[in-house]
């Protein structure tokens, strides 16, 4: 994206605030943003302009944001939104801007930490079983991410992993105005499968082959395949075998040096065929007590998981051989004699028992429900449902809901968010499905912010995910507290409330009343204007005739700024006049 238009972005759907940029990728740029409506902050990637030319792009972005946004799992970055937005770049002209809205995570991305040379290898092991983990439930729900990377996992200050960029790789990859471009792929083909280096389709084994490269580069600092360019290095991931990375970095075991080696394999079926076997001897290998076995020849694994077309991987060598023996082995029994006339007769008689039974079992069906075989169901759509509703309609179809309670701010207590398994998928009957459901907006207490400036009250607010606004905000005298400083909050420090709720301050305006102390006695006056707001100074009165101890002037009145200079001049104190004494009488002759 030109810095033309990422200048000119300043709001995107009314709601999300455009902020800084964090991370530029050959797809995208990533920005930190604020989500005005709800209050929290968010990364928003802004994805090139020239995606939204296609409308296939279009339409399938929509379609595989949505599927994302389903997900919620802790080791996955949530989407929240998704969308396009009509702007203008640095000549002026419309271009068409896709953005994603997803949860912001505060930490390092994996290919900065690997930037910084190998990583110990029980700290590896660590963080490729999470990403498993995080690949376990999105092949659970039926979707691959087709570009695991290091660019793509983020490592928060906790540990804790994330991998971000669920289904948008799909996306693109798919579209064919884009397929053909080779910068869409630049940062992507030293992580590529041999099946996609080769068009074919692709299946959760992509994503373990994308994360065993992941593995190998953890472990020696480089990538097992480099070259000038993309289709080099895509040659590579066909034709050439890596080496092991022990080889590179003498601190990783010969145990893990097999785990690695088969989770790169070329041939799919040669490969872990989940995210769990491929934990589960990583986990082994990490204690030093794995053991690779090679998997048993497997029917097609696109087939049985995703649907896909089996003839898409009918080229992989285990799956030829796999044919090859059968064919022989069919060969063999079609060259064989035919069996005797009285074999077929005893054969006819037996389908003729058959069909007999069939016929009287239908005729006496009673209402009770059969399950024939391995039958499965698939699990409805309860999302956005009220749980009641929802596990019902899941106990219809003998399914067990267990109830997963997680805070929400899109949707209302006690509202469906997603199931695992999810909407969909395939599953035998009894089988155990965790319904997530909303607890409603996530509480927390309110900050004490009282004696913290406006801008500083507001910061600490916001970060706590509350919210604070110009309407609810109130200016008010306080004469011990210095102006713009806050002096209370609504509701008080320590509430519980939900959070996004918009808090109510009261500010100091920095004004004082003075009241007006004439006509009062002194010691009065200078009671009622006690204190440090005020800068007192107080004058006897040279007016000899004013008696009584009153205050006659006062120099300011009313709203005044605090420690205002406040002049009162005061009557001296009243005094009795002494009556003469009266003389003696004087002695009569």
């Amino acid at each position: 994206m030109s810095e033309g238009v990422a200048q000119g972005v300043r709001m995107l759907a009314g709601r999300y605030q455009v902020g800084d940029l964090i991370g530029r990728g050959g797809m995208a740029d990533v920005h930190v943003g604020f989500d005005a409506r709800l209050g929290r902050k968010v990364a928003i990637k802004l994805l090139k302009p020239a995606l939204a030319t296609d409308p296939a792009f279009r339409s399938r972005f929509r379609r595989e944001a949505q599927d994302a946004a389903k997900m919620a799992h802790p080791t996955i970055v949530r989407i929240f939104d998704a969308g396009e937005e009509t702007i203008h770049d640095a000549a002026g002209v419309e271009v068409q801007l896709p953005f994603i809205i997803m949860e912001y995570v505060d930490g390092k991305l994996l290919k900065d930490l690997i930037a910084g040379g190998p990583l110990d290898p029980h700290q590896a092991v660590g963080i490729i079983n999470q990403v498993l983990t995080a690949l376990e439930y999105s092949h659970r729900a039926g979707l691959v991410h087709r570009d695991i990377k290091p660019g793509n996992i983020m490592i928060t200050g906790a540990g804790q992993v994330k991998v971000m960029d669920f289904g948008i790789a799909r996306a693109i990859t798919e579209t064919s105005s884009t397929i053909a471009e080779s910068s869409m792929i630049v940062g992507t083909a030293q992580y590529f499968s041999p099946e996609q280096a080769r068009g074919e389709a692709v299946d959760a084994r992509t994503d373990l082959y994308s994360t065993g490269i992941v593995l190998f580069e953890m472990l020696t600092g480089r990538a097992p395949f480099v070259g000038e360019n993309p289709v080099a290095v895509a040659y590579q991931h066909v034709n050439q075998q890596a080496v092991r990375p022990s080889a590179i970095n003498a601190r990783v075991s010969p145990a893990l040096d097999l785990v690695v080696l088969k989770a790169i394999s070329k041939d799919r079926f040669e490969r872990f065929q989940s995210a769990a076997d491929f934990r589960a001897e990583l986990d082994a290998a990490d204690s030093g007590t794995t053991v690779i076995k090679r998997p048993a020849p497997v029917a097609d694994f696109n087939a049985t998981l995703f649907g896909v077309n089996p003839s898409a991987t009918a080229g992989s060598e285990a799956t030829m051989r796999q044919l090859t023996v059968d064919d022989q082995t069919r060969g063999s029994r079609t060259s064989q004699s035919r069996p005797p006339v009285a074999w077929i007769w005893g054969g006819i008689a037996i389908l003729a028992v058959v069909v007999v039974a069939v016929l009287y079992w239908t005729i006496n069906l009673t209402s009770t429900p059969v399950t024939i075989g391995t039958a499965t169901v698939a699990v409805a759509d309860v999302i956005g449902q009220d749980y009641d509703t929802g596990a019902q309609a899941l106990t219809d179809q003998r399914l067990v809901p267990t109830r997963v309670d997680q805070p929400s701010d899109e949707f209302e207590a006690g509202t469906i968010l997603s199931t695992d398994p999810a909407t969909g998928i395939n599953v035998a009957p009894e089988s155990e499905v965790t319904v997530y459901v909303s607890s409603g907006s996530e509480h927390g207490p309110v900050p004490n912010v009282v004696g913290r400036s406006l801008e500083d009250a507001t910061a600490l607010l916001t970060e706590a995910g509350f919210t604070v606004s110009d309407a609810t905000t109130i200016e008010q005298h306080d004469p011990s507290a210095p102006k713009n400083e806050v002096t209370a909050s609504t509701p008080e420090a320590g509430t519980d409330v939900a959070k996004g709720t918009e808090i109510g301050l009261s500010i100091s305006d920095g004004l004082i009343d003075v009241p007006d102390v004439t006509k009062q006695p002194i010691a009065t006056a200078m009671a009622l204007l006690r204190g440090k707001q005020y800068q007192l100074e107080v004058t006897q009165s040279s007016d000899m005739a004013c008696a009584g101890g009153l205050v006659t002037s006062q120099t300011v009145v009313g709203k005044q700024k605090q420690h205002v200079a406040i002049e009162l001049t005061y009557c001296a104190a009243a005094v009795a006049p002494t009556a003469p004494p009266t003389p003696d009488p004087v002695p009569t002759p």
